[in-house]
């Protein structure tokens, strides 16, 4: 896989959209072309004169191949709309409780901590969690349509039935979907999928009908039996389309959940975990039974979520045996003779029978050990070496075993009542004002909250701030945005009018002072990315090219070049060295911009977050440059490179990666 997997990875998945744009477009004339030969033949002795293409062409034809594709496409229209909801609409589609960030079951807390460690690590703000609590199979997905408003559900039997080890796998290959950009094209797959599927639904009510009519009445036969015969052609028509959609989304599915496994051993570097995952799943099935949305998620879901005829062609998943022996060669073996001692021979064959992986059996007994837990502990709020050229944009989109136990040491270092905090929205509001006054002077910090306006919500709360502003002092500026991270699922609780009170009383604080900080700027802008009205809607590509975007450029890399020198002289240098790997912008030997305003630098990273994905990694590279200028980064000058990522929408874990 190349350095720059993640943004081709994000750049396949736009091209996917359109394709499956495209051939959804075929089938609906394709289908529309079908119904309307069903039309020819039915009228057929009232117009015996006229061919079908002649049929096709006159106002008749016209209008049902019209009504057809209008009402294929109005139904997908309408489910579209019904899906801007993003992750949380289809959570709630499957009736997905969920689940409370303070909850105290364990098995949720454990998912909980699973996930957070993931997100942590991978540097994406921790999703919105569900569970399907009637579903007693093993299966999860992701949902939404950007990284900032993702949710994960998961179904009870895969709380209860998987290690901890076993579920941080699953948990893996859910954050590639996130990180690859899937999830968005799999919402919309479920939007396509059903106006094709709405031609069947009414084949199927006319045939329905016609048998009702039929046993309440003899008479009418004719009328009944070509009411009957309509229906049933209808329904062949919707069927047929519905076998090619299925085609369709099992061609695009299957090779993205091998790149997903394959990601989740590159993330937690435990091939064991997410197979034994897999292989559980082969013994005790993932068929979501209490929705009837089982076959539109299939697509989404961790394993089979739906049973399927033709599943070799149809299935949205390579068979077990298959994604496991991708895993590691061999592993199915070993998986298989561990299981023997605790499982019935009779179970396994049974199990290794089934192709749907629906047929029951005893519980596993896990036999994974639980994933290591003793890293470290490290200074959060040191200075690394720089990475070698390129790392940063390397880094972006992916999780190393450096990053995992940064995360698991920096979760064990916060204080028990630090973290339930970030879990309540009043919490999570008070963090945002510790945030931007830790390090101030107690009485000036007093001076500066007293500004605030008075709220029932939103006012500062002494006894919160003591808790909090201490833990951010003691570890150091490496623990302020990943405690963010771990705050998102309580802010994005906040109505859109609180959303926007909050950033007022934030932006107060800040400019309490008279000035804004580098960090300041990166928190008020991650506020505004992550908690905007559009903050759930993916960036849309405008620019191929980096002309376009040359004068954002040069007031990016002006401001990154003063931030990593400590003279003028030595900034101009800098900047000409950023811009040299720009020449397609043009104007390459221009001086460096004088002065930067933070307007003027979020405006330049909004353009430029319009990019196309493949051009994305050098921009990170050059900021990279400029920050390593010293051949150190210290927590601020890293904040404000993930600043630029985040804002580009290129996911970057909390520390430069020294491997």
């Amino acid at each position: 896989m190349s350095n720059h997997g993640f943004f081709e990875r994000q750049a396949n998945a736009r091209r996917n959209t359109t394709l499956l744009v495209f051939l959804f477009l075929v089938a609906v004339i394709l289908i529309s072309l079908s119904v309307c030969l069903v039309g020819y033949l039915v009228t057929r002795s009232e117009t015996t004169s006229l061919s079908y293409l002649d049929w096709l062409m006159s106002r008749h034809g016209a209008l049902t191949a019209g009504t057809v594709a209008g009402l294929i496409l109005l139904v997908s229209a309408f489910r579209w709309l019904d899906l801007a909801g993003g992750g949380e609409r289809v959570a709630q589609m499957v009736g997905a409780r969920l689940i409370d960030p303070s909850t105290q079951d364990q098995e949720e807390r454990r998912f909980r901590n699973v996930v957070e460690e993931m997100a942590i690590a991978s540097g994406v703000p921790v999703p919105q969690l569900y569970v399907m609590d009637h579903e007693s199979g093993i299966n999860a997905f992701v949902a939404g349509y950007t990284a900032s408003e993702a949710v994960m559900v998961v179904t009870h039997g895969a709380l209860t039935e998987l290690s901890r080890d076993e579920l941080q796998g699953v948990v893996g290959h859910e954050f590639s979907h996130i990180l690859n950009g899937d999830m968005r094209l799999n919402v919309r797959l479920i939007a396509i999928l059903a106006g094709i599927l709405v031609i069947g639904q009414i084949g199927s009510f006319l045939l329905q009908s016609g048998a009702y009519r039929s046993s309440m009445s003899s008479r009418r036969d004719n009328q009944q039996g070509a009411l009957a015969i309509v229906g049933l052609a209808l329904l062949i028509i919707g069927y047929v389309g519905v076998f090619f959609g299925r085609l369709i989304q099992a061609a695009v599915s299957r090779q993205r959940e091998l790149l997903a496994d394959a990601s989740s051993v590159q993330f937690t570097r435990n091939p064991e975990g997410i197979a034994a995952a897999l292989y559980k799943i082969g013994l005790k099935g993932g068929i979501l039974k209490s929705t009837s949305h089982a076959t539109d998620m299939n697509h989404m879901c961790f394993g089979e979520s739906a049973r399927m005829a033709f599943s070799s062609l149809l299935a949205s998943h390579p068979p077990i045996e298959k994604r496991i022996n991708a895993i590691q060669p061999g592993l199915l073996t070993r998986l298989q003779s561990r299981m023997r001692d605790s499982v019935p021979a009779e179970k396994i064959r049974a199990a290794a029978a089934s192709k749907t992986g629906t047929t029951k059996g005893s519980e596993v007994a896990d036999q994974v050990k639980g994933f290591a837990s003793g890293a470290t502990s490290r200074n959060l709020s040191s200075v690394t070496r720089a990475p070698v050229a390129g790392a940063f944009s390397a880094s972006v989109g992916q999780v190393t075993r450096d990053n995992e136990q940064y995360a698991e040491s920096l979760l064990k270092q916060l204080p028990a009542t630090f973290r339930e905090l970030l879990y309540t929205r009043s919490g999570a509001v008070q963090l945002c004002y510790a945030l931007v006054t830790a390090g101030v002077e107690p009485a000036t910090r007093n001076e500066y909250l007293s500004r605030l306006d008075s709220h029932p919500l939103f006012s500062p709360q002494t006894d919160l701030l003591e808790k909090l502003v201490p833990t951010l002092e003691r570890l150091g500026p490496g623990v302020r945005f990943p405690a963010l991270e771990l705050a998102m699922p309580a802010l994005r609780k906040l109505a859109p009018e609180e959303r926007t009170l909050l950033a007022e009383q934030v932006q107060i604080l800040v400019m309490a002072d008279n000035r804004m900080t580098l960090f300041e700027f990166a928190l008020t802008s991650f506020l505004q990315r992550h908690l905007s009205a559009d903050a759930g809607k993916a960036s849309r590509v405008h620019y191929r090219s980096y002309r376009p975007v040359a004068g954002h450029l040069r007031a990016l890399f002006s401001l990154m070049a003063r931030a990593g020198t400590a003279t003028p002289k030595e900034a101009g240098k800098l900047y000409k060295e950023a811009m040299a790997g720009f020449s397609e912008a043009g104007d390459s030997d221009s001086a460096i911009q004088e002065k930067v305003s933070l307007k003027r630098l979020r405006e330049a990273l909004t353009h430029l977050n319009a990019l196309s994905p493949l051009l994305k990694p050098s921009i990170i590279d050059a900021c990279g440059h400029c920050v390593t200028h010293d051949g150190k980064v210290d927590a601020t000058e890293y904040d404000i490179l993930r600043l630029v990522a985040d804002q580009l929408d290129c996911p970057m874990p909390p520390l430069p990666g020294t491997h």
